[in-house]
């Protein structure tokens, strides 16, 4: 099945993202969009090719859609998916597990919850640091989550314990008693979105 246009995909669509853990090389940024866009070509479930499209944001993110009104992606289709990424040698793993990925000044991080817990205790992180959010699962959700500030999203929580840790240290906010999700799926320095074709 052709590659659809992101854009053109309805709310509903099924979403996965990926973060790389450190920026790709250039060369090796396209190789692995054309071995994903290769592979979405072909991509099918039960034999019956997925209307699928991909972005790629900020040279970090992997965003991956499915339109499930068409078809859904089922378990051994997804995991062709993860194979897939997980096998391409960029000098980066895109398929990660547990990190928090957050932007300052010098650009986008990739961390642990941990580490994401101690900077916000020194004050490098506020509740106004820009945060993504990997643990979209809809079109919809990716559009009103994905990029947020941290004080509106599930990273409040590791705020509050850098709190708790250190009281004069990072900023309580309203939401940080949300509960942060499984960050095990995993399935982007303009901060426009930026679509490489």
């Amino acid at each position: 099945m052709p590659i659809v246009d992101f854009e053109t995909l309805p709310d509903s669509s099924r979403i996965w993202v990926y973060g790389s853990d450190k920026p790709i090389e250039p060369d090796r940024e396209r190789m692995m969009l054309d071995a994903v866009d290769d592979f979405l070509g072909r991509w099918a479930a039960h034999g019956a090719p997925l209307h699928s499209a991909r972005r790629w944001d900020d040279g970090r993110f992997l965003t991956i859609a499915v339109d499930s009104t068409q078809e859904n992606a089922s378990g051994c289709s997804i995991d062709g998916l993860y194979r897939t990424l997980k096998s391409l040698p960029i000098g980066a793993n895109i398929v990660t597990s547990g990190l928090v990925y957050y932007r300052d000044k010098g650009g986008i991080h990739a961390v642990t919850r941990e580490e994401f817990s101690n900077r916000a205790a020194k004050g490098e992180i506020t509740g106004d640091t820009e945060v993504f959010d990997l643990s979209v699962t809809d079109l919809n959700e990716w559009k009103s989550r994905f990029r947020s500030r941290a004080q509106d999203s599930w990273h409040a929580a590791l705020i509050l314990d850098a709190g708790r840790q250190a009281p004069d240290a990072g900023r309580q906010t309203p939401d940080a008693g949300r509960q942060a999700p499984d960050a095990g799926r995993q399935a982007t320095d303009d901060s426009r979105p930026s679509t490489l074709s």
